[in-house]
């Protein structure tokens, strides 16, 4: 067998092994997606309880696209939550920002009665154990947002102040989340998700709150 034959079967057989690991990755996605993508709605469907206001029980998802809430499309998604009479009584939004050893991904609550930030859930992180996941453990920390003010401006197309987290111990209005002493990238990356979502959320959202105000007809989730 001479060097050309030998060099054309193993070019070959490499390309029929990187075709079959192809085929194989795709195989393994596309089988394995529905139940991932499945087992993040249970996931944030859980949270939304967790992030709104006490009192809630029932929710009703729908999507924020055009300043418009629609209960089904391509847009920002938007679940409501509401109390026993069918008032809305808070909203959970998504959010996500670089920590320190990756993305986290949360869901925040927001009260529109107090334009507040009512809470987060942390839905997928990779921070270090120990250290930044300390953002789901620490008490002084999670109290930044029993009320964590989140107001617009007069004409409604802007946050009055922007969220920020400022150094441990630095704080002094009701806009701004006191870092975690030691896990301070992961504590910014929180207020970072929540703010960027908020800013570009809240004012599309504040035209469409009386739409939902009021729960009617078959809700989708209960508590």
């Amino acid at each position: 067998m001479n060097s050309s034959t030998s060099s054309t079967r193993l070019i070959s057989t490499l390309g029929l092994v990187a075709a079959f690991s192809g085929f194989l990755i795709v195989f393994v996605f596309q089988s394995t997606k529905p139940r991932i993508d499945e087992n993040k709605r249970i996931a944030i469907e859980n949270a939304v309880f967790k992030v709104v206001p006490a009192g809630a029980i029932t929710q009703r998802s729908y999507v924020l696209t055009d300043e418009r809430l629609q209960t089904h499309g391509q847009g920002e998604d938007i679940y409501a939550a509401y109390d026993k009479n069918n008032q809305l009584i808070g909203i959970a939004l998504s959010g996500a920002a670089q920590g320190y050893a990756g993305i986290i991904n949360l869901l925040y609550g927001y009260n529109p009665r107090c334009e507040c930030i009512t809470g987060f859930k942390v839905i997928k992180m990779t921070e270090t154990p120990g250290l930044g996941d300390k953002i789901i453990k620490d008490p002084a920390f999670l109290s930044n947002f029993q009320a964590l003010e989140a107001k617009l401006n007069n004409d409604k197309n802007a946050l009055n102040n922007e969220i920020v987290t400022v150094y441990h111990g630095k704080k002094t209005h009701p806009w701004q989340i006191d870092a975690i002493s030691g896990a301070t990238i992961s504590s910014r990356a929180v207020g970072k998700a929540i703010n960027t979502s908020a800013r570009q959320v809240l004012p599309q959202l504040f035209s469409q709150l009386p739409s939902i105000t009021q729960l009617d007809g078959k809700y989708d989730k209960q508590e």
